[in-house]
């Protein structure tokens, strides 16, 4: 059975957002380079290097620790997962209602979150679940073509 803590109640996948792929392995380069250059050693003696470092550290454990089923990221207060919860569905797409307004108003940033819906519809979650592993394997995150404010 494919992983549903990865998918967002909205339709979006976890696994495509930038801080759960992209940024844990370019944080996790950067803290190693400067491993092996000695920042660990004489970094602490420069201002502000310790609250860096420990941020650092935060970015590469971000993959672990990313998931809006377990409410440990996106909004505290998501209107969307806490309308998906009363209604008792899984992920929107599969709510009699969609797309409703919020969706609507989260596909103008998240361009492909609507044709997203309408496939995951199509074709079952535990498909649409292996088709976002596919992507996520190129190295596409929803920043690559998000539309911004």
């Amino acid at each position: 059975m494919a992983d549903i803590r990865l998918v967002t109640y909205c339709g979006l996948y976890c696994g495509l957002c930038a801080q759960c792929n992209r940024i844990p392995k370019q944080a996790a380069a950067l803290r190693e380079t400067m491993r092996r250059e000695g920042w660990e050693f004489w970094g602490p003696e420069l201002p502000g290097f310790e609250v860096f470092w420990q941020f650092l550290g935060h970015l590469v454990e971000a993959e672990a620790h990313s998931s809006c089923r377990e409410e440990v990221c996106g909004p505290p207060s998501c209107a969307i997962r806490d309308c998906a919860k009363e209604r008792g569905v899984t992920v929107c797409p599969f709510c009699e209602e969609y797309p409703c307004q919020r969706i609507e108003a989260l596909a103008q940033r998240y361009v492909m979150l609507l044709a997203d819906g309408q496939r995951m519809r199509q074709i079952g979650l535990e498909r649409w679940i292996v088709e976002q592993e596919d992507r996520r394997s190129t190295g596409f995150v929803y920043a690559d073509i998000r539309c911004l404010p």
